[in-house]
């Protein structure tokens, strides 16, 4: 009996043996392996299925503190509307340890400042498997210098080109061999990329949705207008929602030689609307969204915290320097002080009513875009 057990139990081993040989043989894998490639084949399968789907992708550049409670920045007022409670994902590749807000289909995200940690964000964003953006519209909000002569503390502009000031080349007048106010010299290489002419269907429509936004504004940003361009007229409006181009440097510029290359630089590009304001992004997130074939559903909006041009006769060692405080929305700076609070409101009043005007459905959502974007 002994034996018999001992024979039955080798004769019961060498049949498993060739089982698996057999299915080895036939392209077959064990039970553990097959089992483990099948699961995440599923989750995988399951993954792509369950993308969400995401209706408006919100851009602000940077917070101030945290994103509600305190202070607001450029986000604040967007995420406590819109976000606070909702889900948060860590997304892999991004330049900062930011996070997307996601809550009920619409997402919010920090890009950071610069057109390098703009154009990585939401490049990292767009490719992550987890959301679905094919039919998402793109809201970019921020703060900006306002060009002289053409817009004021508080404004809002929706912006309908964005250019390029780095691209090109650049001189310090002490090298030039005139007395030119302009440092910027086109390079026609660049043209194709150096400016983007938005969707101008959509900004259009969108102009016509807020132009009417009341705006606030408060007493120091009208005495600030007022002393420091005495006499001119356009110094004495209240601010209001305008249509513009935005210039866009990583160099935090300031001045009338400055303020005269970015105006030649609009209009070398052909630019639909006048130069309206200044800042660090918005050519980057142009950029980003056309490589994803997205540029026909973004809308910019920027709001005016600061001039192109120094104001209350300040100078760059005064703004800048070593004991300067440069923070735009610190109660000292002297370029936005007593007013940055009100223009953050401006931009999220303006903001608002294009975001209902998205869930309604008010807003076509593959409108034609411009033919030389």
């Amino acid at each position: 009996m002994r034996v018999n057990a001992i024979t039955a139990k080798a004769v019961a081993l060498l049949l498993v043996a060739a089982c698996a040989f057999m299915l080895a043989g036939c392209g077959g894998k064990p039970a553990s392996e097959s089992g483990g490639n099948r699961e995440a084949s599923l989750a995988q399968s399951s993954e792509e299925q369950a993308a969400i789907a995401i209706k408006i992708l919100i851009l602000p550049h940077f917070e101030i503190g945290e994103m509600s409670g305190d202070r607001a920045g450029e986000a604040q007022h967007y995420y406590e509307e819109y976000l606070q409670g909702g889900d948060e994902y860590d997304i892999r590749g991004m330049p900062s340890d930011a996070k997307l807000f996601l809550k009920d289909g619409i997402a919010l995200c920090l890009t950071g400042q610069g057109k390098v940690n703009t154009a990585l964000t939401i490049s990292a964003v767009l490719s992550d498997k987890r959301f679905d953006f094919s039919d998402a519209y793109v809201i970019a909000v921020g703060c900006a210098g306002a060009a002289r002569d053409y817009g004021v503390f508080g404004d809002v502009y929706v912006i309908s080109a964005a250019a390029d000031y780095d691209l090109g080349h650049h001189a310090d007048t002490r090298d030039q061999s005139d007395d030119r106010p302009i440092t910027w010299y086109r390079n026609a290489e660049y043209d194709k990329i150096a400016c983007t002419v938005l969707n101008q269907e959509l900004t259009d429509t969108v102009f016509g949705l807020v132009k009417d936004t009341p705006l606030e504004t408060t007493e120091k940003a009208s005495e600030t207008l007022k002393e420091s361009f005495p006499g001119e007229e356009w110094a004495t409006r209240p601010p209001q929602v305008l249509k513009g181009t935005s210039v866009t440097s990583d160099n935090y510029w300031k001045g009338v030689y400055d303020h005269q290359n970015a105006l030649l630089i609009t209009q070398t590009y052909g630019c639909p609307d006048p130069f309206a304001a200044t800042e660090m992004e918005d050519i980057a997130v142009c950029r980003a969204l056309k490589s994803y074939d997205m540029l026909d559903r973004l809308i910019i909006l920027r709001t005016a915290v600061n001039m192109d041009v120094f104001t209350l006769n300040t100078t760059p060692e005064s703004l800048w320097g070593p004991t300067a405080d440069d923070n735009l929305a610190s109660d000292t700076n002297k370029e936005s002080v007593g007013f940055f609070d009100s223009a953050m409101h401006n931009n999220f009043a303006v903001g608002k009513t294009v975001i209902q005007a998205i869930l309604d459905g008010k807003l076509r959502p593959r409108a034609l875009i411009a033919d030389n974007t």
